[in-house]
């Protein structure tokens, strides 16, 4: 990234050491590659194949023989390999954990591990029969696949700040003193400067326009689907887009005092306030190492009172050993690796396990307006004509005379007529800046353009358009006038347009979906005003006193609003799919992306739905109730499995001559985590493609 990008990389840095180091009671895994751990669960794969193969404990149970000079030493020296390589990231981590005093799933996996080791090393050198060599290397090497595999499927995102800057020119056209134009790299910008922004370029930094007039695309800050016309004394914000003429710009903020910066700032701090929650494996594994601890002492101190300090030493082993049962290491990944692949298929993008496990709570879902309901583009909704002319007159007319312009209105008009086989030749177009466009079509002058320029050329609409017309602004739609000039320039008015952000046709099914999935408020939040949220909110269904709009919505208010409805006790779930949703998107408890939205949208949700359906959400929470149902039979069935293990292997059954020898639990061990594999495998019959109505 360019270097006059350094105070959004600031916030962006600060906001990746919160998350990589602040919340390791959140995260274990915080900063941890997933490159790394592959490369370590296939080398430590690679030396746990013979150790297994060359174990006299596996050649008793299948019945086969291998002998070769210093196969005793396979053990010993390949599973000391294994524990310091494939364990180390492990063994790390229960430091990290005592360090912060939240024992978690890293302590419980170090401490079987390091129990194995030093009772196989004992072993080895005659002063115990405890041979757990190839238990140690099947260990570390499932448990390195399991924490491969989650890291994998649910990484973090990291480029939103990124993205953010993105939006920013590298460079920009300064004015010089002497009337000229320098390009300088935006760094270079101080406050009062002068810079030229041409049509169809980006505002490089804050500031008031001094000369000139257009329409600017505001809709990645503001989120305002249409372009606003700004002229000279309007401010202007950095990364807008004047869309149809050039502005000269006096700079009034730079650096971190923009307000994308400040955007970023809200970002960075609404991700790193969303992320206390603990996972559940660790709630579990906490539980667990406390239980297993406690077993372990008491089984020792029991069995040395009896007077066998060889049983107390063995049943203590079996206890610390088997008290990390596959399973577990298992139970969670597999269920996120699986479920995540399944939602990719079904064009659902889960970046974020925490959103996964939490849209199962939801019960508000809070959606953008602009290119998440609607299509975030206009299109012609209306047409009325003067006596005289049709419908299909007035298109063909203000499609070639819109033809040479860029402006989006325009290009709805256009768009239309081209579609309909309306074809006009149009001559000598001019762009009348912030006003409309003209042109001439056989032999006649036109002009298509707003209130600006029926104002400025003082034109009068006839009554049958006026109704149309001001029927068409009460609902929010954008009214255009098409006017024929006479020889003269006197002004006759023959039709009106109206063009409106069309509404997804999905959408309304979308609702409806949510509704049957228990979703018991649904909102929409635009930068749109009020006349225009109301009548998208009563065109998609929503119910009066149950849902909610908020309108005419900044950025920051954005934020807020989340805020606020968390603060009633709602769960909330933000769909959007722009850079102004970003800080809402982080804020919620679970943000969704539009996929085709910004990458700062994208980079700042837990789940990105690629398709850009909002039904898609319904296929989220329908994910997210299955898979968290199978992590949880899944911890069930470490649960049970410890129950029965734990005891068994301190020997509260021993006087009965039922004992659990290390062999055996090694047998248990590896039947929970088939067994956890299988169950996992019925998350496939969850439907999470879009349905239709």
């Amino acid at each position: 990234m360019q270097a006059h990008n350094h105070d959004v990389h600031a916030v962006a840095e600060h906001d990746h050491h919160v998350r990589a180091h602040g919340h390791q009671g959140h995260d274990k895994h915080a900063g941890h590659d997933p490159e790394a751990f592959r490369r370590k669960f296939w080398l430590s794969l690679a030396m746990t194949i013979p150790i297994v193969v060359t174990s006299p404990m596996i050649m008793e149970w299948f019945g086969y023989s291998i002998d070769f000079p210093g196969m005793s030493w396979a053990g010993p020296v390949l599973g000391t390999a294994v524990f310091f390589y494939g364990g180390w990231p492990f063994l790390a981590g229960a430091v990290s954990e005592v360090r912060d005093r939240a024992p978690g799933m890293m302590l419980l996996i170090s401490m079987a591990i390091t129990v194995a080791y030093a009772a196989s090393l004992a072993t080895t050198f005659g002063l115990f029969d405890l041979d757990f060599w190839w238990e140690l290397a099947a260990l570390v090497t499932i448990m390195l696949l399991g924490h491969w595999q989650e890291m994998k499927a649910v990484g973090q995102a990291q480029g939103a700040l990124a993205a953010l800057a993105a939006l920013l020119p590298d460079d920009a056209e300064r004015l010089t003193v002497d009337g000229g134009v320098e390009r300088v790299p935006v760094a270079a910008l101080a406050v009062d400067d002068t810079v030229l922004v041409r049509s169809g370029g980006r505002v490089p930094a804050d500031g008031r326009i001094v000369e000139g007039a257009a329409e600017l695309d505001e809709s990645m800050i503001t989120g305002e689907s249409r372009p606003v016309s700004r002229e000279a004394g309007d401010r202007v914000v950095a990364g807008t887009v004047a869309t149809d003429s050039a502005i000269r710009v006096r700079v009034t903020a730079v650096g971190e005092d923009t307000a994308l910066a400040g955007i970023g700032r809200l970002v960075a701090q609404a991700q790193a306030a969303g992320g206390r929650a603990q996972v559940l494996a660790d709630r579990f594994a906490a539980m667990l190492f406390y239980i297993a601890t406690a077993a372990a002492l008491l089984t020792f101190l029991t069995w040395w009172a009896l007077g066998d300090l060889d049983q107390s030493v063995v049943r203590t082993v079996t206890v610390l050993v088997i008290a990390c049962p596959h399973a577990l290491g298992l139970a969670i990944p597999l269920v996120i690796a699986l479920s995540t692949a399944l939602s990719a298929k079904a064009g659902i993008l889960v970046k974020d396990r925490l959103a996964l496990e939490r849209m199962r709570t939801v019960d508000a879902v809070l959606f953008d307006k602009t290119g998440t309901l609607t299509k975030g583009a206009h299109t012609v909704t209306g047409t009325a004509a003067a006596d005289g002319f049709t419908d299909a007159d007035v298109l063909r007319i203000a499609g070639a005379v819109e033809a040479d312009s860029e402006h989006p209105l325009a290009r709805a008009l256009t768009a239309v007529a081209h579609e309909r086989g309306l074809h006009a030749s149009a001559t000598g177009f001019r762009s009348l800046t912030g006003r409309g466009v003209q042109a001439v079509i056989d032999g006649h002058t036109y002009a298509v353009g707003g209130p600006a320029l029926l104002r400025e050329l003082a034109a009068t609409v006839p009554a049958e358009l006026e109704a149309s017309a001001d029927e068409w602004s009460r609902r929010g739609a954008a009214v255009l006038h098409l006017l024929r000039l006479d020889d003269a320039g006197a002004p006759a008015v023959i039709a009106a347009f109206a063009l409106e952000d069309e509404i997804r046709p999905e959408a309304r099914q979308a609702i409806e979906q949510l509704r049957r999935a228990g979703i018991g408020k649904i909102v929409m939040i635009t930068g749109d005003a009020r006349p225009v949220a109301e009548a998208v909110a009563a065109d998609l269904g929503f119910q009066p006193g149950v849902d909610e709009v908020f309108a005419e919505v900044l950025p920051a208010d954005k934020d807020r609003a989340v805020a606020e409805l968390q603060a009633r006790g709602l769960r909330v779930a933000m769909v959007g799919d722009g850079v102004n949703d970003a800080p809402a998107l982080a804020r919620a408890d679970v943000g969704l992306a539009i996929g085709a939205g910004t990458d700062v949208a994208i980079e700042s949700a837990g789940v990105v739905l690629a398709s850009s359906d909002p039904r898609a959400v319904t296929g989220v929470i329908r994910l997210s109730k299955a898979s968290y149902r199978k992590m949880v039979q899944n911890l069930a069935w470490a649960a049970g499995y410890n129950v029965v293990a734990i005891p068994l292997a301190a020997g509260v059954l021993a006087w009965a001559g039922i004992t659990l020898s290390p062999a055996i639990g090694a047998v248990l061990m590896s039947a929970s985590t088939i067994v956890v594999a299988l169950n996992a495998q019925l998350l496939r019959r969850v439907r999470l493609a879009p349905q239709e109505q």
